[in-house]
């Protein structure tokens, strides 16, 4: 059997070499022509982030107990994917998050993102309410001395780490028996999404996600037409004409 085939972003990196090297040769005088100078790059295939729908998010923290039978994880579980999407922060601002950094009275959160910049962001009453149950209910009972000031805290005391919000993700997502595989980030994209879909502008989504470019989040656009033309697709009685 032959080998597989290159991604196109690995032919690009191939061919980005061969070019500079061509180049080299030319100027050197070693080669005459410049024979890979025409050669175009594949086309890069479009990334769209993966979002979850919105029953797909509310089956996800559906699943997490939140009533007498859950216990310390759960109630911790819970709030922190609460959090994550009804505040579409990355999973370092998160965990990165202490006590104080959110204002229980006003229901708003600092977050702290890349490159120092800090940034004000709303929560939601059902986030504040799985957060509420955490403080009160929860956290107490992991409390070592070495814990500090940590909003997200493991069982040893310790603040949660980037990897355990990941891989706590994935089980939960798992548990609630979704189809793709849930990350901290998969939350932060349908929150972008989901707001996109309901109207708002993308200058705010941009500043609720932090954005340094509207270019960055203008993707969150164009996953919308795209799932909109889908759904024509499927549904017009005559599309098909279109496609």
């Amino acid at each position: 059997a032959g080998r597989p085939a290159l991604a196109p972003t690995s032919v690009t990196r191939s061919l980005s070499a061969v070019r500079s090297f061509h180049k080299f040769a030319v100027g050197e005088g070693a080669l005459e022509v410049d024979v890979a100078k025409r050669v175009a790059p594949p086309k890069q295939p479009s990334r769209y982030p993966k979002a979850l729908s919105i029953d797909e998010v509310t089956r996800l923290i559906e699943s997490i107990p939140d009533d007498d039978t859950a216990d310390v994880t759960d109630l911790r579980n819970r709030a922190l994917v609460e959090f994550l999407y009804s505040t579409g922060a990355r999973v370092s601002e998160v965990t990165g998050l202490d006590i104080d950094d959110v204002d229980r009275e006003t229901n708003l959160v600092l977050l702290r993102g890349k490159g120092g910049k800090e940034r004000i962001v709303p929560v939601g009453s059902p986030a504040m309410a799985a957060l509420d149950a955490w403080l009160t209910r929860g956290r107490p009972s992991w409390v070592r001395a070495n814990s500090g000031p940590a909003l997200f805290i493991n069982s040893l005391g310790r603040r949660l780490s980037r990897q355990s919000a990941g891989n706590t993700l994935a089980e939960l997502g798992e548990r609630a028996g979704l189809s793709v595989k849930i990350s901290p980030h998969t939350l932060r994209h349908s929150f972008g999404t989901h707001l996109i879909e309901g109207g708002a502008d993308v200058r705010v989504v941009q500043e609720l996600l932090g954005h340094a470019s509207v270019t960055t989040t203008q993707i969150y656009t164009m996953i919308t037409a795209e799932n909109m033309r889908r759904v024509w697709a499927g549904a017009h009685p005559r599309a098909e004409y279109s496609r």
